[in-house]
């Protein structure tokens, strides 16, 4: 490079620079998550009744309402830390690691065309998706702006993650009698409503079993919905199973599912699991994400500067998977699926509306209760609930605008705590009356 050293000079060349914008100046505030403070306001509850039970049905936490990753597999990863030593790693994970998510979790067939070189390891799933959404927007059709399309009742950090990152977040149409599903036609019509603005989709999150409203999506419908978006000239299609296997069916099965796909559409799919839900290792951090090679190698490139996963996550997956997930994640699995059913017997009973799928959660509209109290919708119950009956729900309120009468009530609990908090909800609900 020819240029004195008393000059300035810029690290890229002019024609790659990032062009000047004033937008960051003009962007909404991204708040802070109330998820990780709802529950709280139960230490009010304690201290005005020492010695009672509450009972946390807000957040999705196997590691907190559950045992967790049990004690064996955190000392199998901790022996295989050791082996592995306290090198740095590659940006993805490792090549074993990468092996054990394709040949022992997903027992991938060869002729699929799906292998190592396609799994990134991540920091948990917000870590997965960020870069999920960044791929997106780059590779899709390389541009800030454009939109990831959620549903119409999405978990929170749908809302803020993809904006943060410089996407415009969608809310699909959905019909609250169906649980805010997705249609083929919805994503149709919400393809042509970006356009009107001048924006393209860059992506498109299907969630099954759904965040939070536990809605479960079959086979069939998230194939249908995959390729009415990519027809529609959505870039990606994202499908976050983090729950899938918690369930009393059969978990989903990429070897059955992407058949359905042709080689073409197959490089615009991604997949996102992980151990954060089905084992309890909420804050071990473990997720991977499966893609196109092309989205495999820019987000490695980009995480290379980024955020690496630790070795231990990583160890703890492989821990997992040697010894057969099912048989590794039955602590968290089978206390969620028993109390499954208690819960929709205790609902049906009630006749409140709901929403009951898999993964964890029930949602409840409570709408009834908030109007005779005089609340405009849930948000304020969150609270009340806490504070007064020692239980903590999430209001609807926080995920969208379009769900304030409704409740997440989480299930990831052994069978008596569920009744336990069922009893306390009702009580709540029924002084609200009052």
């Amino acid at each position: 490079m020819n240029i004195s050293h008393e000059t300035p000079v810029y690290a890229v060349p002019d024609a790659n620079l990032t062009p000047v914008s004033g937008h960051l100046h003009d962007l909404m505030d991204i708040p802070p998550s109330r998820m990780f403070l709802i529950n709280k306001s139960l230490k009010v509850y304690q201290q005005n009744n020492p010695g009672a039970p509450v009972y946390d049905a807000s957040q999705g936490d196997g590691g907190a309402s559950l045992p967790g990753v049990p004690k064996a597999l955190l000392e199998r990863a901790n022996q295989l830390q050791i082996e592995h030593g306290t090198s740095y790693d590659m940006p993805f994970g490792t090549e074993a690691y990468r092996k054990s998510v394709v040949e022992q979790y997903w027992k991938l067939d060869a002729g699929l065309g799906v292998g190592p070189a396609n799994v990134l390891g991540t920091s948990g799933g917000r870590d997965a998706l960020i870069k999920a959404y960044q791929a997106m927007m780059a590779l899709g059709y390389g541009r800030q702006g454009d939109v990831v399309m959620v549903s119409r009742v999405p978990w929170i950090s749908y809302n803020w993650g993809p904006y943060g990152v410089g996407a415009n977040v969608l809310w699909t149409p959905g019909d609250p009698a169906q649980g805010w599903a997705y249609s083929e036609d919805a994503i149709r019509a919400s393809v042509a409503f970006a356009a009107q603005s001048g924006r393209k989709v860059a992506g498109l999150v299907i969630t099954n079993p759904d965040n939070p409203t536990g809605l479960t999506i079959p086979v069939e419908k998230q194939v249908s919905l995959a390729k009415a978006a990519l027809e529609a000239g959505v870039a990606y299609v994202l499908f976050d199973w983090m729950y899938h296997y918690v369930t009393d069916e059969s978990p989903m099965d990429l070897n059955t599912f992407l058949p359905h796909f042709s080689a073409e559409e197959r490089k615009r799919l991604m997949f996102l699991d992980g151990i954060t839900k089905s084992l309890g290792g909420s804050n071990i951090r473990n997720c991977h994400l499966i893609a196109d090679e092309s989205v495999i190698k820019f987000t490695v490139a980009r995480s290379s500067h980024g955020v690496i996963p630790t070795f231990y996550s990583l160890a703890v997956a492989m821990a997992a998977y040697e010894i057969g997930y099912l048989e590794a994640a039955k602590t968290i699995i089978e206390p969620t699926n028993a109390s499954r059913v208690v819960l929709k017997e205790l609902l049906a009973k009630s006749g409140l509306q709901h929403i009951i799928g898999k993964g964890y959660y029930a949602f409840i509209n409570v709408g009834e209760y908030i109007r005779a109290k005089g609340w405009q919708d849930t948000e304020p119950l969150g609270q009340y609930l806490a504070e007064n009956f020692g239980v903590a729900v999430v209001p609807g309120a926080f995920f969208s605008p379009f769900d304030g009468d409704w409740i997440r009530f989480s299930y990831a609990t052994p069978v008596q705590r569920t009744q336990g908090a069922w009893e306390r909800l009702m009580a709540g609900l029924e002084s609200l009356k009052g």
